[in-house]
């Protein structure tokens, strides 16, 4: 048997020790939820409703000590784990009400002749047995989606945690009997890259549904299309903001450095990744920039006044010292921070970065803003769209014709006008094409897509 220790990655205390599994755990683990599918398939949908509820509830009622762990064990601070326990909390009472809302249809056969007289319907049932894939950087908030999605729609869920922070997770899973589940209608198992390789190989997952890295993303889709098992993916993203020069220049220095330098210390999917300023606004952008980033205190993500804790591991950030280098290397200018201190990193603020930088064009995780003067905003749209990620765009200007023609060039997911790229509302569809995986997730589109459509047909029925 593997023990894991799981430790704060601030100070390297201890924080617990999980057991690891091994490809060998996967089939008995996957027998189990087959078992427990059959028993959520067999609950009826008001039954689930206020089981998801319940979860909501108990949840709720143990936000701040889940909200400390996470944050003791992510790196996030405080009042940003805070708020990502409130977030799955919402979640999965959103979800609970769509249980009780996945409809199927009636269609008139009399559209087709010599069928008029039959009756036609098609109903929605679970798929079986889900995976979810957690990422490290919001653990709680990104299983909710996955996880209650899945409940709601009557599947089993296996839930693959991220290794260095899976205590949340577990803690989590507590809840799920005095909640009323049925047994093993919830697992977790934490593991390596076999682990996730049996689970996608393995022939009763009926589905996979992972936020992560591209090439992990890339990984799973192949083994999984081998067998046509279906695959939700949300990826990576090399995420754009562009300043016009009619731009409020306040407001958008608070998106760069809220929606990038202290936001989940920049490790955040949809985070403020690329600024494009306009050649007349970007100095005093720049200078903002620099002011502000230098003002956010670094420190012990447990303190109160904590905006930007430790990276998720020393490797990491070596990674995005690196990073800051090598852009600096190509010829950009650093102004404020990129000094590392173990897995610490001050935010850092650069500029003159070349538009075709190759650090720039790879999605730096880690609070790190790299900033291009641009003259016309066609030329912007074009750096931005040269990236093989989707995920989400933003632009600044008092020009609304402009921000929406912008909007519909700009090649992403989601587009914001006048907001940060590092927002995700649970109800809205969040994703994108190309190497974020061309998945959107959302409240009232998971559900149907965790379900699958069967037709049924009454011959002659009004004959």
């Amino acid at each position: 048997m593997i023990h894991l220790e799981v430790t704060n990655p601030g100070t390297g205390d201890v924080l617990g020790i999980v057991r690891e599994s091994t490809a060998a755990d996967v089939p008995q683990v996957v027998a189990q939820a087959t078992a427990g599918q059959r028993r959520m398939a067999a609950t009826p949908a008001w039954q689930r409703e206020a089981m998801l509820e319940k979860l909501a509830d108990l949840i709720e009622a143990d936000a701040e000590d889940l909200a400390r762990l996470d944050a003791a064990e992510n790196g996030k601070p405080i009042e940003q784990t805070r708020g990502e326990v409130a977030a799955a909390v919402r979640i999965f009472r959103q979800y609970a009400h769509e249980a009780p809302r996945i409809l199927g249809r009636q269609f008139p056969m009399d559209a087709v002749p010599g069928l008029e007289t039959h009756f036609a319907v098609t109903i929605r049932e679970p798929l079986g047995v889900v995976a979810a894939l957690i990422p490290f950087n919001y653990p709680v908030e990104l299983y909710a989606h996955k996880a209650a999605a899945a409940l709601a729609a009557g599947n089993a869920v296996i839930t693959k945690p991220p290794t260095r922070c899976p205590l949340s997770l577990f803690r989590i899973h507590e809840y799920y009997a005095q909640a009323g589940f049925p047994e093993h209608a919830h697992q977790v198992i934490v593991g390596n890259r076999e682990v996730v390789a049996a689970i996608a190989d393995h022939p009763d997952v009926a589905a996979v549904t992972l936020t992560g890295g591209t090439q992990a993303g890339r990984n799973v889709a192949e083994r999984c299309a081998r067998r046509f098992a279906k695959v939700f993916l949300e990826l990576g993203g090399n995420d754009p903001l562009i300043v016009c020069d009619d731009a409020d220049l306040e407001a958008a220095a608070k998106a760069i450095v809220f929606g990038r330098l202290a936001r989940g210390n920049g490790q955040i999917c949809c985070a403020v990744k690329r600024v494009y300023a306009q050649a007349g606004i970007h100095d005093a952008l720049l200078a903002r920039l620099i002011e502000w980033a230098q003002e956010l205190k670094v420190g012990d993500q447990l303190a109160e006044d904590t905006e930007v804790g430790p990276l998720i591991g020393e490797p990491d950030a070596i990674k995005v010292e690196q990073a800051i280098a090598a852009l600096v290397a190509e010829g950009a200018t650093l102004h404020a921070g990129g000094v590392r201190q173990g897995t610490f990193i001050t935010p850092a603020v650069l500029s003159q970065v070349p538009p075709e930088s190759p650090t720039l064009a790879e999605e730096i995780f880690g609070p790190v803003a790299p900033v291009v003067k641009f003259d016309q905003l066609e030329q912007a749209i074009a750096w931005a769209n040269a990236s093989p990620y989707g995920l989400q765009a933003a632009i600044f200007t008092a020009d609304i014709n402009r921000a929406l023609q912008a909007a519909k060039q700009l090649n992403a997911g989601g587009v914001m006008i006048n907001g940060t790229t590092a927002m995700r509302a649970e109800n809205l569809p969040f994703g994108g094409p190309g190497d974020t995986g061309g998945y959107r997730e959302g409240v009232h589109d998971t559900v149907k897509d965790f379900t699958k459509q069967k037709t049924i047909v009454v011959a002659g029925a009004f004959g």
